[in-house]
């Protein structure tokens, strides 16, 4: 026998409040379905790129990457990006190096100055706190372009251009404010009573930092890594500004040398771009986990 709701009273089943009415309404099968179609067009540019990496520059030319039933696959293209047969030096392998060196520091660097910066404006006293971790955010809306000739005047004084110096320097400082901005953030979420009893104990700030603070806030340093890492592997306009040097160009440089010499070469092009993609979709689905934990921290007290 089925249980029908009495006339006036509400069904347990949906919820009263309208938050709760819009988490079952997305809940529902139906909106996900909808969800998985939108992401699945998402991906078409993606897998058009992937397909046309692995066709002849014929193949890529004479018919559209969807048409897989007319053939012309062949990894030479990786081959030849890879080896860098047929390009001038630097090769895109070495470009590739050149982009691990850029990146691991220029991820590692702004991250740790910027957790002990968070802790300092989050738990910390001192003087014009709040006013200097205003400064910091507004140095969020800065666009970058006109910081380019200052810096680089300072660069060519301190003789730090065309050095790997110079450009961990450069994404240290762009990537510093946002960092702090939510790093602070969610240092400031964790409970007072933890601090405080860790202080009544007589830990120092230093201790308090690296064995409470860092642990509790690996989410959030797990999601700003991500964000790091995939700025600075990307970043294309901080490497010619900063190193000026071929041989120290990363792989952004390295595909716009590519579209440069072989701007009708599709197959090449797109191989290079998804030898680019490699590690950054590596880094992001290795450490999704936190990225989701760390993005939604916060989100929801209680």
């Amino acid at each position: 026998m089925t249980d029908v709701a009495a006339p006036g009273r509400v069904n347990p089943a949906i919820p009263v409040t309208l938050s709760g009415r819009l988490t079952h309404v997305i809940t529902r099968g139906g909106v996900r379905v909808v969800l998985v179609v939108v992401a699945l067009l998402w991906l078409i540019p993606s897998l058009g790129l992937l397909v046309t990496s692995f066709r002849t520059r014929a193949a890529s030319s004479q018919h559209g990457w969807w048409e897989l039933w007319e053939g012309g696959f062949t990894l030479d293209n990786y081959d030849q990006v890879l080896n860098s047969s047929g390009l001038p030096p630097p090769g895109f392998s070495d470009n590739f190096v050149n982009t691990v060196i850029i990146s691991v520091p220029g991820t590692i660097f702004p991250i740790t100055v910027a957790a002990f910066a968070a802790y300092a404006f989050a738990w910390l006293d001192f003087r014009c706190r709040d006013w200097i971790f205003l400064g910091v955010v507004a140095l969020l809306v800065v666009p970058l372009q006109v910081t380019w000739v200052p810096v680089l005047k300072i660069f060519n004084s301190l003789d730090m251009t065309g050095s790997f110096t110079g450009i961990w320097l450069a994404h240290t400082a762009y990537g510093l404010p946002f960092a702090i901005f939510l790093l602070r953030n969610f240092m400031a979420d964790i409970p007072r009573d933890l601090i405080e009893s860790a202080r009544v104990d007589g830990a120092s700030d230093l201790r308090i930092f690296t064995k409470m603070i860092l642990p509790l806030s690996m989410p959030a340093i797990a999601a700003l890594g991500i964000f790091q890492f995939v700025w600075v592997w990307n970043d294309l306009m901080n490497a010619i500004v900063f190193l000026q040097t071929p041989e120290k160009f990363p792989l952004t440089v390295g595909i716009r040398n590519l579209l440069g010499q072989y701007g009708n070469e599709f197959n090449l092009l797109a191989a290079g771009a998804f030898v680019s993609m490699v590690v950054p979709i590596i880094v992001f689905f290795t450490l999704q986990r936190f990225f989701v934990r760390g993005i939604t921290a916060g989100a929801v007290k209680g």
